[in-house]
């Protein structure tokens, strides 16, 4: 009997939650879509048109349905749970053996589910999806440009050395333009600098730059200051600093994946560089995916409500606003916690905390208590 009870269950809220995300994904893409219209045809970009913008936006659909799956399993369930009530089907249920808490165990199970699912598209899906829509537009309009107006900038340490680096932007193939480097050393003295229009990366941890305008100051010793300038077809820089590094200082920290996200905080605190907006990425990685599993416990009470004239757009519309509510507070949190300088994983662990307390208060009052 609950083998049948909990197929009808998922059946029933794993269909409702494909319809809303479909939904919602179809009104993304339109927003998308019209956005792109203003880029098709543009004298910088002859060969981006309606085909191309459609594509842009398709690879775009990834990176909202990470976003949404937890609302639209919120949506989802709440109208399942509404719904069943209205129709008595849910006090059925509830006369053939299903208590709240193994109806709560039969939401968390679903939830686990959806949960998996989001972590496997913001940590593998997304971040492919996202970097083939960059090279994409690139491919069109010559190069990906870098946040900022001075490009981005790296920091290396080694036991002989300090290296700052400066990439002004990354190019459709991968490698990267206007390169400098700016080697110290070990009192903060300027040591050299290295210039190069191309750079690319290798599979052996090291940069090869081409046309390379190499300055040396004090290059005689200690006592002869002077600077010294030469000019070299292709060097090889060893360094630490990979592709994903790259990418995470000029693209979005919240396209990455944890891994990527990870390796990047390391070598940002290895060589003294504040890491907490990363962390703080990092951690709403971990807990993002989780939030699945408190949608499902916020929709859970909505079975127990006693109505049968009243219809369920209006819970439905409770459902939307709770879910919307939850992205602005978990977006809002990231930017307070990174202002106020707030430990990285309570900052991540708090919007989905503060509605899993008002699940369980709502759990308490409408399910156990009445």
């Amino acid at each position: 009997m609950m083998h049948t009870i909990r197929r009808l269950l998922h059946r029933e809220i794993f269909t409702a939650v494909v319809y809303v995300t479909l939904g919602f994904l179809a009104l993304f893409a339109f927003f998308d879509f019209v956005d792109q219209l203003a880029s098709v045809g543009r004298p910088n970009m002859p060969g981006y048109q309606i085909p191309q913008a459609a594509l842009y936006v398709l690879l775009l659909v990834p990176s909202h349905l990470y976003e949404l799956l937890p609302i639209t399993v919120l949506i989802g369930t709440i109208y399942v749970m509404t719904r069943l009530a209205q129709s008595s089907e849910f006090t059925i249920l509830r006369t053939s053996g299903l208590g709240p808490w193994r109806a709560l165990r039969m939401l968390l199970a679903a939830g686990f589910t959806f949960a998996l699912l989001t972590f496997v598209i913001g940590d593998y899906l997304t971040p492919w999806a996202d970097r083939t829509g960059q090279l994409l537009r690139a491919h069109y309009q010559g190069r990906i440009l870098t946040v900022g107006q001075t490009g981005a900038w790296l920091r290396e340490r080694e036991p002989y050395a300090q290296y700052g680096v400066n990439v002004g932007s990354l190019a459709p193939d991968g490698s990267m333009r206007d390169v400098r480097i700016f080697e110290f050393d070990n009192q903060s003295s300027l040591v050299s600098m290295m210039q190069a229009p191309v750079a690319r990366f290798t599979d052996d941890e090291a940069w090869l730059l081409e046309n390379v305008e190499r300055t040396e100051f004090n290059a005689g010793g200690a006592q002869l200051s002077r600077i010294e300038r030469t000019t070299v077809p292709v060097f090889r820089w060893p360094t630490a600093i990979s592709a994903e590094m790259i990418s995470a200082a000029v693209l979005k920290p919240d396209r990455m994946s944890a891994v990527d996200l990870f390796q990047y905080i390391r070598h940002l605190k290895a060589n003294a560089q504040s890491a907490e907006r990363y962390e703080i990425e990092f951690w709403k990685k971990v807990f993002y995916p989780l939030s699945c599993l408190v949608m499902v416990m916020m929709a859970l009470p909505f079975a127990y409500l006693h109505f049968r004239s009243e219809g369920i757009s209006l819970y439905v519309f409770g459902g939307v606003m709770a879910g919307i509510s939850f992205f602005f507070l978990n977006n809002m949190f990231g930017y307070i916690g990174e202002l106020q300088r707030w430990t990285p994983w309570i900052t991540a662990a708090a919007p989905g905390f503060i509605f899993m307390m008002i699940s369980l208060g709502a759990f308490g009052w409408l399910v156990l208590r009445r």
